[in-house]
């Protein structure tokens, strides 16, 4: 029997399922752009199935076991004698052996050929078990090591292997001819590159770091604001001028020069997605280091009802961003979601009667219905200098990126002042420290406490996977003083939650990240202490006793809900003062 017919004979297809099944494998055939597709492979691809229900039908079938390789004990050192142009060419596995029987994992249950070939080159019996696509892959990249099959290429100078890994550079590259641009251009050079950036995409990384050391090159991914370092083989030390080389040809940077940091920008388009990767490269004692920034334009997506934040903070929020003039301030550290925030803002409140503006470095995302400013501070297109142009452009809104300096501080201050509502960000510890910030920066008390209306503090901490998270009671020395035991008695029973790690988040345990807030909004007392410079300590104080919340305490909220961890919360966050939990 066919699979199709199998899998009609076990109960998981209906006889119209079939019949459109065969109907899309004969237009397929009939349009010659590719083989044909078994029905079984179509049943995954369109979702009628999974695949691991088509693989545990078909091997009851065939006889052949199917195992979970996330729970296998998988015996690695047989690495060390099976034929690794197997595990590149057919994507399997050596996963046991006991005695003279050699069990291998394979996603295709009717190709055993390959099977057949170890058993003849190895001298064993082999023992197939079908396992998922993905898990085997995952073996693969973490055991051989991201873009090992490449790297196998390069050391057989097999160049004529030139697939890029469904990445596609958009733009044209400028060669010099020299040597080593030559060298940056081999196919399989090329072909490693793209797998490292495809593996990055793949595992949602924010960003790629390439650092030279004493004894190679070291890669890591920042996937959910965490590093984590990629395995790749030993052997890709061997071609770190090149790899660099064709970072820097795609960047568009000078790859002579050594000396001196560049930066640089690539596009890309994957599965129809744009992406934008943001380069800079600075020379370290060992070579030179790369890091390039992940935008996923494709993958982005501004809702701020999406956030995560609690709704009173987000009812409080919504109405001070339809306010008709002042200043509302994002504050936090690099990289804790200051401009999603308020690119959610703007997309929330922009429509046909709104002009809005903004001035960025760099502009990170480009919103419809809203003019966007790229800053060149090389050519004297700073901030300040924008906001001044800015404002000859009647605007209702205006969105500074950053306010850096004095002159800036000012400008927003006078745009405020005449009747414009800005946004910006700072970077400031809390809330309450982006007042005397302000002050320090040299804008008079009086206008700081004129014209801000609001200063919402913000860090990222990572979600627990919903997969696997597990239920625990913890016991109370063991969370942080300040964290409110009473009210997760009263409220949840004294539960809390814990990561574990899945396939589905690849052994994290976290997957995603959502924000925690503090929202300061600006009251008379609290304009009144900064009108006569009082510390910041005395204005979070007084915010407190008007019912602020402090990233801490919303953070232990999260928690308490499940949506994530202690640790996670004690990681982005210090223990509050002023606060008594109990």
């Amino acid at each position: 029997m066919e699979t199709g017919d199998i899998l009609l004979h076990h109960g998981l297809l209906t006889e119209p399922q079939l019949s459109e099944l065969r109907t899309a494998q004969r237009e397929e055939m009939r349009s010659g752009q590719r083989d044909a597709v078994r029905l079984d492979q179509l049943a995954v691809q369109k979702g009628i199935l999974t695949e691991e229900i088509v693989l545990t039908h078909l091997g009851e079938e065939l006889g052949i076991g199917y195992v979970d390789l996330v729970e296998y004990p998988v015996n690695l050192s047989l690495l060390k004698t099976f034929p690794a142009r197997f595990i590149h060419r057919e994507r399997i596995f050596p996963v046991g052996q006991y005695e003279d029987m050699l069990v291998v994992a394979t996603s295709d249950p009717l190709n055993l050929y390959p099977l057949d070939e170890v058993a003849s080159i190895t001298g064993m019996h082999v023992q197939p078990v079908l396992a998922l696509k993905a898990e085997i892959e995952k073996l693969i990249k973490n055991n051989l090591g991201v873009g090992s099959e490449t790297i196998d290429g390069l050391m057989a100078q097999q160049a004529d292997e030139t697939k890029d890994g469904g990445i596609e550079l958009v733009g044209d590259l400028e060669l010099d001819g020299s040597e080593l641009s030559e060298m940056a251009q081999e196919p399989s050079v090329i072909r490693l590159v793209n797998e490292i950036l495809l593996e990055a995409i793949e595992s949602r990384a924010s960003d790629i770091h390439i650092e030279s050391e004493a004894d190679g090159l070291s890669i890591r991914f920042r996937i959910d604001g965490v590093l984590h370092v990629q395995n790749f083989p030993s052997e890709i030390n061997r071609f770190q001028s090149a790899i660099i080389s064709r970072l820097k040809i795609m960047s568009k940077l000078n790859i002579a020069e050594r000396r001196l940091p560049q930066d640089g920008r690539i596009q890309l388009k994957f599965s129809g997605r744009e992406i934008d990767v943001r380069v800079s490269v600075i020379p370290m004692i060992h070579g030179e280091g790369i890091v390039m920034r992940l935008l996923d334009k494709g993958a982005m997506e501004f809702s701020l009802r999406g956030l995560g934040m609690n709704p009173a903070i987000y009812e409080t929020f919504s109405n001070l961003i339809r306010l008709p003039h002042g200043i509302i301030l994002v504050t936090g550290p690099t990289g804790s979601g200051k401009t999603t925030t308020l690119y959610s803002a703007l997309t929330e409140i922009k429509d046909a009667a709104t002009k809005i503006i903004t001035t960025e470095d760099p502009v990170e995302y480009r919103l419809s219905g809203i003019s966007q400013i790229q800053v060149h501070a090389k050519i004297g297109l700073t901030f300040a200098a924008s906001l001044r142009s800015i404002l000859r452009h009647d605007p209702d809104i205006v969105l500074v990126g950053e306010i850096r300096d004095l002159e800036t501080a000012e400008n927003a201050v006078q745009a405020a002042l005449t009747g414009h509502l800005v946004f910006s960000t700072l970077h400031t510890n809390d809330a309450a420290g982006a007042y005397t910030r302000l002050i320090d920066m040299g804008v008079e008390p009086f206008l700081v406490s004129s014209c801000v209306e609001a200063v919402m503090a913000q860090r990222l901490v990572r979600n627990l996977c919903p997969h696997c998270k597990e239920a625990y009671v913890p016991d109370p020395s063991e969370l942080p003083p300040d964290f409110p035991m009473n009210v997760l008695k009263q409220e949840h029973g004294g539960q809390l939650y814990r990561p574990v790690g899945c396939r589905e988040c690849r052994q994290v345990g976290y997957r995603g990240r959502s924000g925690i807030y503090e929202l300061l909004v600006t009251s008379n007392p609290i304009r009144e202490m900064t009108g006569r410079n009082a510390a910041a300590w005395e204005i979070k104080k007084k915010a407190l006793g008007e019912g602020m919340r402090t990233l801490r305490f919303d953070g232990w909220r999260k928690t308490q809900l499940g949506q994530t961890s202690v640790e996670e919360v004690a990681r982005v966050t210090k223990q509050d003062e002023f606060v008594n939990n109990e």
